[in-house]
């Protein structure tokens, strides 16, 4: 179906907001995007950015407006996880089956793209405009320089606050009767560290993997770019024994990293300047409902569903946010009371689905990944599922390398995790784990479930 064009207003120009601003202009509506911040077309990017993992969410939603290719040319595909577990040598895990992997992408480069690409496709964006209020029956929303300045007022047919997990649109919905809100700040922050290249501009480690230095309650990730090096990120609890709070001099963080990261320590570049200089940012889990105000306003990305970025699923989830709204838009045409009452009730349990996923991956990828236990679940898993992949289809390949909802790969993975922790319990399973008795009790549990 077609839609009448319409003028709208997206307020936030990352990631979302720009993608979306896309596909309402191929819908044929006038879009002016609206930041607070300077244009980062014109900035020095801020050292609080972890790389972006796009995984197939992201692609399919950049795909049905033609970007696929041109976002790929920025991108490095990572095959496999790179394991730096103490006192052993480093080995990989690859992600899915041959040929799958996710891309990692710089959010600064990434970002400065989709706004160029979004002012090609006819959008508008208006830089250092600060919302400070909205009038959600009359899509009218006021900005200017400070809170207490003269505003300018700008009206709308429809708003769409894709403003991040602090989002001033919300902030305002928040305040109608019966609407929903939590936030959930985890006690660990995260700080961005750099691997220069090589002096011939090549990666210092494994391009193609995703660097993971596993230590229990703390952790440090490394992620290539195109430019040969990679942007690290420390994950160290605020408070607390090791922590950031117990790091205040540069002998200190010296110290903390010749004991935890002795391999990587020479290779970070400004390791006690980059620890000082750069900010060590929190990390929320926000949930609202609903998303929508009439057929006046919606929230779309971090602004409705804010996750902790350990199963890199925060901007495919945004992304996918998008996807299925332009599906929407070309099912119901110009009722927009259903498309938005569609929207937020088939995307709130997948964007609470991958809320819970994503916290729990920060447990697996911090310490489980250094467990023998865990590594030979994971084994078994894995050869099971290649020889029934129509029976077994891991969690991670669901969320990552499919397009079936997460509120789907959440109970399916319960389920699963469920047989398991059964398997395990079986004696001597170190030495039998790949014998005909275990793949026969795998298959009679599933019939078991169904």
């Amino acid at each position: 179906m077609t839609q009448t064009p319409k003028n709208i207003a997206i307020i936030g120009s990352g990631l979302v907001g720009s993608l979306l601003a896309i596909y309402l202009r191929k819908q044929g509506h006038t879009i002016t995007v609206f930041d607070r911040r300077p244009d980062i077309r014109t900035i020095k990017f801020s050292g609080r950015s972890i790389n972006l993992a796009m995984s197939n969410r992201g692609w399919k939603a950049l795909r049905k407006v033609g970007l696929e290719d041109a976002i790929k040319e920025i991108a490095i595909p990572m095959d496999k996880r790179a394991m730096h577990v103490v006192d052993q040598p480093m080995y990989f895990q690859n992600y899915g089956k041959d040929g799958e992997s996710i891309w990692s992408i710089s959010r600064g480069i990434l970002n400065r793209k989709m706004i160029d690409l979004a002012e090609r496709a006819g959008a508008t964006f208006k830089f250092d405009e600060k919302v400070w209020d909205i009038d959600l029956p009359e899509a009218t929303i006021f900005t200017g320089a400070a809170e207490k300045s003269k505003w300018k007022e700008y009206k709308y047919d429809m708003v769409f606050g894709c403003d991040g997990a602090f989002s001033r649109v919300r902030h305002k919905m928040q305040r109608r009767s019966r609407f929903n809100y939590s936030q959930h700040f985890i006690n660990l922050g995260y700080k961005e560290l750099t691997i220069p290249p090589n002096d011939d501009g090549t990666h210092k480690l494994d391009k193609h993997s995703f660097h993971i230095w596993p230590r229990g309650k703390f952790m440090l990730i490394a992620l290539p770019n195109l430019d040969g090096s990679f942007t690290c990120t420390l994950f160290l609890p605020f408070e607390g024994k090791t922590s950031f709070e117990s790091i205040t001099t540069e002998n200190e963080a010296k110290r903390f990293f010749k004991t935890y990261f002795p391999n990587v320590r020479k290779e970070i570049e400004n390791l006690t300047d980059d620890f000082f200089k750069n900010p060590t940012s929190a990390m929320v889990t926000m949930k609202c409902y609903p998303w929508t105000y009439w057929n006046k306003v919606a929230l779309v990305g971090d602004s409705a569903h804010a996750v902790v970025p350990f199963y890199g699923q925060g901007m495919n989830a945004g992304f996918e946010d998008i996807y299925m709204l332009n599906q929407y838009m070309e099912t119901y045409g110009d009722d927009w009371d259903t498309i938005f009452e569609t929207y937020q009730k088939e995307r709130k349990p997948n964007a609470d689905a991958i809320a819970e996923l994503s916290y729990r991956n920060f447990m697996e990828m911090s310490s489980k990944t250094a467990d023998p236990k865990f590594l030979l679940q994971k084994k078994i898993e894995k050869w099971f599922a290649e020889k029934h992949p129509d029976k077994w289809t891991p969690v991670y390949s669901r969320v990552t390398f499919s397009d079936r909802p997460y509120a789907e790969a959440l109970h399916i993975g319960d389920a699963q995790e469920e047989m398991m922790q059964q398997i395990m319990q079986i004696p001597r399973i170190g030495e039998i784990w790949n014998s005909d008795e275990i793949e026969n009790k795998l298959l009679h549990l599933i019939s078991e479930g169904q």
